[in-house]
């Protein structure tokens, strides 16, 4: 990656081949942690018995509470999981590393923060 004098990147270079290579390995990872998360935590999103003979109704209300973040904590890796699916149609397409708004280069750092961004700085902060 050419650096500028601010170690920035030049923003309207293309990602390289390798730069974009490292990117798709790391994503390619995220999903499989993803997938892990949500198989490491299926036990959580089970139903919670009601058999007061069991367990008592403060335990019971605890399980429902565990249960209910476990579900939630799933639907954030699930929004989580579309971005990286979509990063990675991107680097399929070719069309990773450029802003899907105006078509300009994105930011090298910005890629390294967070490589689902599918925007420049600019075209995010204009909205």
């Amino acid at each position: 990656m050419t650096q500028d004098s601010q170690g920035q990147g030049n923003p309207n270079q293309e990602p390289s081949e390798a730069v974009v290579a490292e990117f798709k390995a790391l994503l390619e990872q995220r999903l499989i942690d993803l997938d892990s998360l949500d198989t490491a935590t299926e036990q959580n999103r089970k139903p919670v018995e009601l058999d007061q003979q069991s367990i008592g109704r403060l335990s019971r209300m605890d399980a429902m509470q565990q249960q209910a973040m476990s579900f939630a904590s799933q639907g954030r890796r699930h929004g989580e999981r579309r971005l990286v699916q979509a990063a990675l149609a991107r680097i399929a397409d070719g069309e990773f590393g450029w802003c899907a708004a105006c078509g300009e280069a994105i930011a090298p750092r910005r890629l390294a923060i967070d490589p689902t961004t599918a925007t420049c700085i600019h075209c995010a902060t204009s909205g």
